[in-house]
């Protein structure tokens, strides 16, 4: 299994650092139905406006029905389709957009969400599992095959799954997986007191 732990300026919390974007799943390896239900106790605990946890996941498992998995894989961008292929789990993010106790809009449910999501993640990293959120899908193809509601947002596609141990990799899959992750720096992205242009 390859491990790419952030490379950080101050030490953070190790489930933060050891959760990475990787594309090497192992098609071979199902997720268990407890795994699964506590990626979504997961989800379900993230915090959200007045508690009302606009997320609605539609989970697609190849080894449960290969049908709706299948459907969602020939959703996704090309690219996608090529190591999403791979991963058991194929995760709908979506969110309705109104609030359930005054059905008046709710513009937080895709921050929200967001949130949601990464505590999913992050559950998947700490079960051992890996995660990649894409945004490169067809939604209007997605909503059709998956029967989603005009009214309800489709933010992501989340690939779940084990990672494939490194000798199943080709040389150019493992070149790829091995690359070093990396952000910009610190100051880039948060500022004292004020806006600043960088």
């Amino acid at each position: 299994m390859i491990q790419k732990p952030a490379d950080t300026e101050q030490k953070i919390a190790s489930i933060i650092a050891e959760r990475w974007s990787g594309k090497a799943f192992d098609a071979n390896r199902p997720v268990s139905d407890d795994t699964i239900t506590a990626l979504c106790e997961a989800a379900l605990w993230a915090p959200s406006c007045y508690g009302d946890a606009p997320w609605r996941y539609v989970i697609c498992n190849k080894y449960q029905d290969e049908n709706a998995w299948q459907k969602t894989l020939e959703s996704l961008a090309e690219g996608n389709q090529l190591w999403a292929v791979n991963a058991p789990l194929l995760i709908v993010t979506t969110s309705v957009t109104t609030f359930t106790h005054n059905n008046s809009e709710n513009r937080w449910n895709g921050y929200d969400t967001g949130a949601a999501s990464l505590n999913m993640c992050l559950q998947a990293t700490a079960a051992g599992l890996m995660s990649h959120q894409m945004g490169g899908f067809d939604g209007q193809k997605l909503r059709n095959a998956l029967q989603i509601p005009a009214t309800v947002e489709i933010w992501s596609v989340i690939a779940i799954g084990y990672p494939a141990a490194a000798d199943s990799l080709t040389a150019e899959e493992l070149q790829q997986e091995q690359k070093a992750r990396q952000r910009r720096p610190l100051a880039a992205h948060f500022f004292n007191s004020i806006w600043q242009e960088n």
